[in-house]
């Protein structure tokens, strides 16, 4: 999502590298393609005029600091606005009220509205300890409630049995005193919708509203349908008073017309991103991480904040302890994999880290590595718990054979994987090195790296290489 609008947000800045200060000349074809920009991503015409004469006004009005290029300062300007266009700051929900805290979840037909209720129980639960209810209060498409009842099942939360010959009025009403009597902090209700606005739709929503009486109204909008989505947000907000937008489908192609217009449009806060289909892949909306991300700046503290997620302290730990010892094994690259997917795809992670978005769209499509781990994933199926421990036993043909007769794969295969595998074992181990004061792994060629003391013997023996022997240059002892 918003690859092609980074991609040219990156094109606009290009002209203004190398230029002494900024005048109105030097940044008028970078706001001409900055707008160019944000029309093709389907921002409403309006938005991007009011948008792009802010920025001219900042951008003239500033004065260039020293040590910070005229360039540069344009783009902090850029993202400055882009955030303020997109609401400033993060909202979150509100649960200042007595429990239970009633949350309605609206939109239309197929933007994801069952879907994201199961995501954000998963979230409540996991992120702020509530303990949610699942609601279903779709009697126009019986098939959702079966939906919602799955995701609550899968994630381990409870839901009320709707009876859906009553209305979703009624629905509501019991379900609310069924969560009252579980004491549940969180009622969350996946209403009906349609496959677009209509008056008996409206009149339904606005009966449950009454019975609910819900803190928090969110409309889920699906992000790849750019301004439509914001047209049908205005009308759910003169009817039912929208409280919060969710944004679904952003690791789609969407253009991103939607993220960068709602706001502004309709006065109501983005609260959540849903940025994949997993349970998990569900974000609270940061307007100044979206910011960064457009403008390939990256968004570190999302990545982090992942990363605590979905690291588990004792595993890691006890990786940590078996490098200590020099090993590596096959187990352990498993729970690697594993935080990797729990984390999300390769390529949302990229892009979180500054300056990678442009390398990204450079490599091109990542699902190519993305499928050999699920076929190195696979292969390990086929191992023994005994053979992912001590590789070295699959050094014998037979245990070769039979791995790849499990896993429908070539012997060759299995021969490659475990090349590779040994040779981030090295790596592993070799990292471990250094930071216990070694000297860098030496790779084959390559002498030791300037700035770490000499590694121990056995360090050097178990990377299979000898220590390089200084040659007399020039200019005294080289190691290159």
């Amino acid at each position: 999502m918003l690859d092609t609008l980074s991609e040219k947000f990156s094109d606009a800045f290009r002209g203004l590298a190398g230029k002494s200060k900024i005048t109105e000349e030097n940044i008028e074809g970078a706001l001409k393609d900055v707008r160019t920009a944000l029309l093709e991503a389907d921002v409403n015409f309006k938005v991007v005029k009011e948008f792009i004469e802010k920025v001219k006004v900042q951008a003239l009005g500033e004065k260039v600091l020293r040590g910070v290029q005229p360039g540069q300062q344009f783009v902090k300007i850029v993202q400055d606005e882009l955030t303020a266009l997109m609401g400033g700051g993060h909202q979150e929900l509100n649960f200042n009220v007595p429990s239970p805290a009633v949350i309605l979840v609206v939109g239309l037909n197929g933007a994801g509205k069952t879907t994201f209720s199961g995501k954000l129980a998963l979230h409540l639960r996991g992120k702020l300890k509530k303990d949610p209810y699942l609601v279903p209060a779709d009697n126009f498409r019986p098939a959702a409630k079966d939906q919602l009842l799955t995701h609550a099942k899968n994630i381990g939360v409870d839901y009320f049995d709707s009876d859906l010959s009553q209305t979703p009025a009624q629905i509501v009403t019991a379900a609310i005193a069924a969560a009252k009597l579980a004491r549940k902090d969180v009622v969350i209700i996946d209403t009906a919708g349609r496959l677009q606005v209509d008056d008996d739709l409206m009149a339904q929503l606005v009966a449950v509203r009454n019975a609910a009486n819900p803190v928090e109204v969110l409309f889920v909008a699906d992000a790849m349908t750019g301004q439509e989505a914001v047209n049908v947000a205005k009308v759910f907000h003169e009817k039912v008073a929208l409280t919060g937008v969710v944004l679904t489908k952003m690791d789609s192609d969407a253009r991103g017309g939607a993220a960068l217009s709602i706001r502004h449009a309709t006065g109501v806060p983005i609260k959540f991103v849903s940025t994949g289909e997993k349970m998990n892949e569900l974000e609270p909306f940061h307007p100044d991480r979206l910011a960064g991300r457009i403008l390939d700046m990256g968004d570190v503290v999302t990545l982090v904040e992942k990363a605590q997620e979905a690291i588990n302290e004792d595993e890691a730990m006890g990786m940590m302890k078996n490098l200590e010892r020099g090993r590596f094994t096959i187990s352990d690259f498993v729970k690697q994999m594993e935080t990797l997917n729990r984390l999300g795809s390769m390529g949302s992670l990229l892009k979180m880290i500054p300056g990678m978005g442009g390398m990204l769209r450079q490599m091109g499509d990542l699902s190519g590595a993305e499928g050999e781990m699920k076929k190195m994933r696979v292969m390990i199926n086929s191992m023994t718990k005994k053979e992912r421990e001590e590789t070295k036993l699959l050094k014998e043909p037979t245990r070769v054979a039979r791995i790849a007769r499990g896993s429908g794969r070539t012997e060759g295969d299995v021969r490659e994987f475990l090349q590779k595998f040994e040779q981030m074992e090295k790596m592993m181990v070799g990292m471990m090195s250094v930071m216990k004061g070694g000297a860098m792994p030496q790779l084959p060629g390559m002498g030791p790296v300037k700035g770490f003391r000499q590694a121990p013997k056995d360090a050097n023996a178990f990377m299979g290489q000898q220590p390089a022997k200084p040659k007399q240059g020039k200019f005294g002892k080289k190691y290159f």
